[in-house]
């Protein structure tokens, strides 16, 4: 089936599902994310050293807010599920837009800690061990805010002494 744009408020009673085949996207090497192939799947990672980079929030109101062209893109999230054990992977911003919120890095001695990123940090990096990163990783972020990635929904995986993944590009 084509991709649908609705210009007015979609309702649905029993809700909406995403699967098939097209539900899910690996990436194996280093990869700009765009909205209209990444959001709302989920994103298989498949480097263990990749970087991938979220798509710039474009927070403008646009002349028509109803045109399906609008580049405005509040409301993007993006699911990554770790498939590749990390050794220095690295889910970026564009360097303007920063992250907020929190994530659980935990260990199987039943350790476990959440870390909130500092104001200026662009940066989650997965090492594997002590920053999380081992399969079974997951990290949701979605565009809440022009400039504003919400990070949530997220559960690291790691070993050692625990850090925090958020950094500064």
């Amino acid at each position: 089936m084509a991709q649908t744009t609705f210009s007015g408020p979609v309702k649905s009673l029993a809700g909406f599902i995403t699967s098939g085949v097209n539900s899910s996207v690996s990436v194996s090497a280093d990869t700009t994310l765009t909205v209209a192939a990444h959001a709302g799947k989920i994103i298989l990672l498949n480097d263990a050293d990749g970087k991938f980079t979220l798509p710039s929030i474009s927070s403008a109101t646009p002349s028509d807010p109803t045109a399906p062209d609008q580049a405005n893109n509040i409301g993007a999230s993006f699911f990554f599920y770790v498939e590749t054990a990390a050794t220095d992977l690295d889910i970026l911003t564009d360097g303007t837009d920063k992250f907020v919120g929190a994530v659980i890095v935990a260990v199987d001695d039943g350790t476990k800690k959440a870390f909130v990123p500092a104001a200026a940090n662009d940066v989650i990096t997965l090492n594997g061990s002590t920053k999380g990163g081992i399969v079974g990783s997951v990290v949701k972020v979605t565009a809440i805010d022009a400039a504003t990635y919400l990070v949530h929904d997220s559960l690291l995986i790691g070993s050692g002494t625990i850090a925090t993944p958020f950094a500064n590009a």
